[in-house]
């Protein structure tokens, strides 16, 4: 195995850490900013581009295809053709989509900058982690510096659902896209004084295009089978032709990887000691969380007619509780170890959800029947959120970082998919007003998907118990297992 092996480039390699920290760290941000900011705009672009209510989920499915789909290219494009071009290249990718999706006239404008935008995320998240890995030693440096990135994430998710509601009331939806682009070139340009130039080393690897053929339309089918099941019907002949293909590609991608002197996902990661649980750790924690959103939104505007900056202003306090538990969760991973901080996390989560599928009504104040549940919900998200990322990266060889990352926001992306799917699947099956959508059922059917929420992240805590080591030996098997040979 390579000398590199497991080996960060000290912090001093970097000229100003702390303010490149503070771009990985906005690279975050603008990710969550540009998924979250949608949510609360939906009804006015739907009403400026004449949506039909079949297509407005487009909107967020676009964005979730590409982002999904691509995650595992992204990831290894950064370790094949360095990291800052990779990272820079992200970035105007945003900026372009942005702003051409500001100027969107119609919904296939909009479907189409919205898939770009997720092209732009699949290739700007996993290299930022990797780039984190490379730059921040393993253990409290690398723990902190995923905490900061965290937190930068959960204010992005807080400031993407409130200015999504501010913009949107007071000049349009349109800029619900324009306000990244500022962002991005401005971090474009931080990015060639702050991150090292990108080294051509004898040791990087080939680029597996077969491989990467293979995946990206596996992954894309399976998000698209997640997305058009509830509607479609799951045991409908498009869908289950969309399942098979994405089995058939995904087989063939194992198939690819296990022959390819260079593959795009080397087949010994699976073999890891965190990587593969971390991964079905993130895959069941965005299934449980991730529809949070898209449902709470509904509820805050259809039920309780809230004005989009005031549902922007009511998700506040959710997200940062989250900011206030990714950092939590960064003294967690190096006081009690990932496992029992995952645990502690995801426990924390669980009743979080229980509060808020037991209190959600459509009459009382939002005070008493919504934010205690907000509160703890959040708290237990950002613990989780933290320490995953934790367990992808610990004993990562340098030269695999990016793809770990890419096959971690994988099952992210996918779990996200599949929650989406069936938790508003749930909710309007146990809607149970005459005319399903009365103001009375649609806190049943919440109450129902946050109940089934908070199933899918016990599993998560179940999994956390029965496959991670206690603290010390996690590390130490990593250690072992990815050291030169």
């Amino acid at each position: 195995m390579n000398a590199l092996a497991n080996e960060a480039v000290p912090p001093a390699a970097l000229a100003r850490p702390s303010l490149a920290l503070a771009l990985l760290a906005a690279a975050q941000f603008i990710i969550a900013v540009d998924y979250n900011i949608v949510y609360v705009a939906l009804p006015s672009i739907a009403a400026a581009l004449g949506f039909s209510a079949r297509h407005l989920q487009w909107v967020i499915s676009a964005y979730a295809l590409a982002f999904g789909g691509f995650l595992l290219l992204g990831g290894r494009l950064g370790d094949v053709v360095g990291r800052r071009r990779a990272f820079v290249t992200a970035l105007l990718l945003y900026a372009g989509s942005s702003l051409v999706g500001g100027l969107a006239q119609t919904p296939a404008h909009l479907i189409t900058a919205r898939a770009v935008q997720g092209l732009g995320g699949a290739l700007l998240f996993p290299t930022t982690l990797s780039l984190i890995s490379s730059y921040f030693t393993e253990g409290p440096s690398r723990n902190r510096a995923l905490s900061v990135v965290g937190a930068a994430g959960a204010s992005g998710g807080a400031s993407g659902a409130l200015l999504g509601g501010l913009l949107t009331s007071a000049l349009g939806w349109n800029w619900t896209f324009f306000v990244n682009v500022p962002v991005a070139v401005v971090a474009v340009t931080a990015a060639f004084f702050l991150l090292p130039r990108d080294v051509s080393a004898p040791t990087r690897r080939g680029f597996d295009m077969p491989g990467a053929l293979s995946v990206t339309a596996g992954v894309t089918l399976l998000v698209l089978a997640f997305v058009e099941g509830p509607e479609l019907g799951w045991t409908s002949a498009a869908v289950l032709a969309m399942l098979g293909g994405a089995v058939a590609l995904l087989a063939a991608f194992l198939f690819i990887e296990s022959r390819s002197a260079a593959p795009l996902m080397p087949l010994r990661l699976l073999r890891h000691p965190t990587l593969p649980t971390a991964m079905l750790v993130a895959g069941l924690f965005a299934a449980g969380f991730g529809a949070q959103y898209y449902l709470l939104t509904a509820y805050l505007q259809e039920v309780r007619h809230y004005a989009p900056a005031t549902a922007g202003l009511a998700f506040l306090p959710f997200s940062l509780s989250i900011v206030v538990g990714t950092r939590i969760g960064g003294r967690l991973a190096n006081a009690v170890g990932i496992r029992s901080g995952l645990l502690i996390g995801l426990c924390i989560g669980i009743v979080g959800l229980l509060t808020i599928a037991l209190s959600a009504s459509s009459e009382g104040s939002y005070v008493a029947h919504m934010l205690p549940g907000f509160v703890i919900d959040g708290l237990g998200q950002g613990i989780t959120w933290t320490l995953m990322w934790v367990a992808a990266t610990t004993g990562i060889d340098a030269l695999d970082r990016g793809v770990a990352s890419g096959m971690a926001s994988t099952a992210q992306q996918v779990g996200n998919a599949l929650g989406l799917a069936v938790l508003v699947a749930v909710s309007v099956a146990m809607d149970t007003s005459p005319g399903g959508a009365g103001a009375d059922a649609v806190p049943t059917g919440l109450r129902a998907a946050f109940l089934a929420a908070a199933g899918v992240v016990a599993m998560a805590a179940v999994v956390t118990w029965l496959r991670l080591p206690p603290k010390g030996s996690a590390q130490a098997t990593a250690a072992a297992h990815s050291a030169p040979e």
